[in-house]
C-alpha cells in the first residue's frame, strides 16, 4: 500500500509504476482504492464509474477497469455536498459533515473490504493506493482509504513525500510518528518524490531520514515531466494557463470552477498541431482559435458562476464571430437552450436558460448515465464513454450546428478523425491512443526502476506474506 504525507504527493502515479512493474515481473496485479474523491472519473465496461486514476493503473495492469478497483467515489459538486458513488452507481448527494459522521461509515467499510476480497482472490499483488495525508487525526474514526485498510488487507505500507514542495524532514517524521504503534509498524518504507537536481547532492538528506524514521529510504525519484501519465487532481491546471502561441492551433480550454474529467483534453496538449491551455479571461475566449467548454460536477452552479463573472456574454460574442466552440459533457449542456433540475439534483437550482447556441434542452436526473459507447465519425470508426447526470433532447453521439460542435462523449479527442476535423494540416503519424498510454506505463516503470530498489520492496512484500 502506498499513502502519502500529503495530497498530490504522487501516490496515484508511483501506483501506476508499480502496476506496470510487477506485470512486467510475471505477476498478476490490479490497482486499489477504497474510497476516492476526484471529478475524474470513467465509466467501467459495465457502466460502473470509477476514479480515472484507477482506471489508469488498471490499464497499466492490462485489466478492464472494474468497480472493485475503487468502490466508493466522492464527486463533490456546488453547496458544500458530495455525490457518494459506491459501487460505479450514485447513492445520492451528501454533506461532508454527514458523511464523515460515523453513522453509516461501516457500510461502506464492509463494501470497500467486500470489493478487495473479491480482487485479491483474482489477482496478486494488489496494488493499494491511500487518500490524501496519511496522518489527519480528526478523521481517523472515519477513514476508510489508509491505514484501518492497510489493518484489515494485512498490507506492508509505504510512505509517499514529495520533496519538490519543501518540508520533506518533518513530513516524513511527523506522518510515521503520528501513527498508532500498530500502525506504524506497518510502514516499511519510504519513497521520497519529485526530486528535482543532482541525486548525489541528497544523499546525507536520505540518511538523515531513515535515522530520523526508522525506516528505509527505498528510493528518490526524480521529477519528470517528459512521460505522460494522466493526472488526478485538477490543481495541476494552475501550470498550464499558457496564453497563445503563433503557428499553432490555439485551444482555450474554460477552466470552470467544478471542472471534471480534464484528461479529456490530454491527446490536444500533446499534439504539436496545438497549443492548449485553460483560461478565465474574456480576451482568451474570444480570440483563440477553438473554444472548449469542458465537462463539469455542477452544470448550474459553472454556468451561473459565467453570467455572474461576465464570461457567458464573451462565449456569444465569440459565436457571433464564427469562431469554433467546443462542448463537452456538462459544457455541451450549457450550450443548449435550457437546463432543467426538477429534482434538485444538483442543487436548489430549478431551471436556468442555456447559453441558446444548440438546439438542445436537458433535464437532471436521479439516474445518471455511465457506458462505453462506439461511434463514427466523419465515416471513422470511432470510441469513448459517457459519465452524465442529464439526459438531452438529442441522442446523437455528438450535434454541430456551424461553427458549434457539443458531445456526451468523454475521450472524444483520443480519437485521430476528430483531431484532425479540429486541427487541420498535415495528418499526424501518431500512435492509436491505447498503444500511446501503454508505451507512457513502459516508460514510468523503467524510471521508477532506475531510481527504486524494487528489490527490497519484493523483500518486505515476502516477509509481510510470511
Amino acid at each position: 500500500m502506498l499513502v502519502g504525507t500529503g495530497s498530490d504527493v504522487g501516490k496515484s502515479v508511483l501506483s501506476t509504476a508499480l502496476c506496470r512493474i510487477f506485470l512486467e515481473d510475471g505477476y498478476s496485479p490490479a490497482p486499489f482504492k477504497a474510497q476516492n474523491m476526484a471529478l475524474n472519473s470513467y465509466a467501467t465496461p459495465e457502466g460502473g464509474e470509477i476514479g480515472r486514476a484507477q482506471a489508469t493503473q488498471a490499464e497499466a495492469c492490462r485489466l478492464e477497469p472494474h468497480t472493485d478497483m475503487n468502490p466508493v467515489l466522492l464527486k463533490p459538486n456546488s453547496e458544500h455536498t458530495t455525490q457518494v458513488v459506491l459501487n460505479g452507481k450514485p447513492l445520492g448527494n451528501r454533506s461532508a459533515y454527514d458523511y464523515f459522521r460515523s453513522e453509516g461509515r461501516e457500510a461502506l467499510r464492509e463494501a470497500a473490504l467486500q470489493a478487495f476480497r473479491r480482487l485479491s482472490e483474482r489477482y496478486n499483488p494488489i496494488v493499494i493506493e491511500g487518500a490524501g495525508s496519511v496522518s489527519e487525526l480528526n478523521l481517523r474514526a472515519s477513514d476508510l482509504a489508509n491505514m484501518p485498510m492497510a489493518r484489515a488487507a494485512g498490507a506492508a505500507v509505504i510512505l509517499v513525500a514529495d520533496i519538490d514542495r519543501g518540508g520533506v524532514f518533518a513530513s516524513c517524521y511527523g506522518s510515521i510518528a503520528l501513527q498508532q504503534p500498530e500502525d506504524r509498524r506497518r510502514i516499511r518504507g519510504i519513497i521520497i518524490n519529485k526530486f528535482r537536481g543532482d541525486l548525489r547532492l541528497f544523499e546525507e538528506g536520505r540518511r538523515m531520514i531513515e535515522n530520523l524514521c526508522h525506516v528505509p529510504v527505498l528510493g528518490v525519484v526524480p521529477f519528470f515531466n517528459d512521460i505522460a501519465i494522466d493526472e488526478e487532481d485538477s490543481v495541476e491546471l494552475a501550470t498550464k494557463r499558457h496564453t497563445a502561441i503563433k503557428g499553432k492551433v490555439n485551444v482555450a480550454v474554460l477552466l470552470l470552477h467544478h471542472i471534471s474529467n480534464f484528461t479529456d483534453f490530454s491527446p490536444l496538449e500533446r499534439d504539436p498541431r496545438a497549443n492548449l491551455f485553460y483560461t478565465r479571461e474574456p480576451k482568451d475566449i474570444e480570440e483563440a482559435d477553438i473554444l472548449v467548454l469542458p465537462g463539469t460536477k455542477a452544470t448550474m452552479d459553472d454556468l451561473l458562476s459565467l453570467r455572474r463573472e461576465g464570461l457567458a456574454e464573451a462565449i456569444l460574442r465569440r459565436h457571433e464571430s464564427g469562431k469554433r466552440i467546443v462542448g463537452v459533457c456538462g459544457g455541451f449542456q450549457m450550450l443548449g437552450q435550457e437546463i432543467h433540475d426538477p429534482l434538485g439534483v444538483e442543487g436548489s437550482i430549478a431551471s436556468l436558460p442555456g447559453l441558446g447556441i444548440l438546439p438542445l434542452v436537458t433535464t437532471m436526473e436521479q439516474e445518471k448515465t455511465t457506458r462505453q459507447v462506439e461511434f463514427s465519425f466523419r465515416g471513422t470508426a470511432s470510441k469513448g464513454y459517457e459519465i452524465h447526470q442529464g439526459r438531452s433532447s438529442f441522442n446523437d453521439p455528438f450535434l454541430e450546428q456551424g461553427n458549434c460542435l457539443g458531445t456526451y462523449i468523454h475521450g472524444f479527442f483520443d480519437n485521430p478523425a476528430v483531431r484532425q476535423y479540429l486541427l487541420g494540416g498535415k495528418p499526424q503519424d501518431a500512435p492509436p491512443a491505447e498503444d500511446f498510454r501503454q508505451s507512457q506505463y513502459d516508460k514510468l516503470a523503467e524510471h521508477v526502476r532506475q531510481h527504486v530498489d524494487i528489490q527490497l520492496i519484493y523483500k518486505i512484500l515476502r516477509e509481510n506474506h510470511d
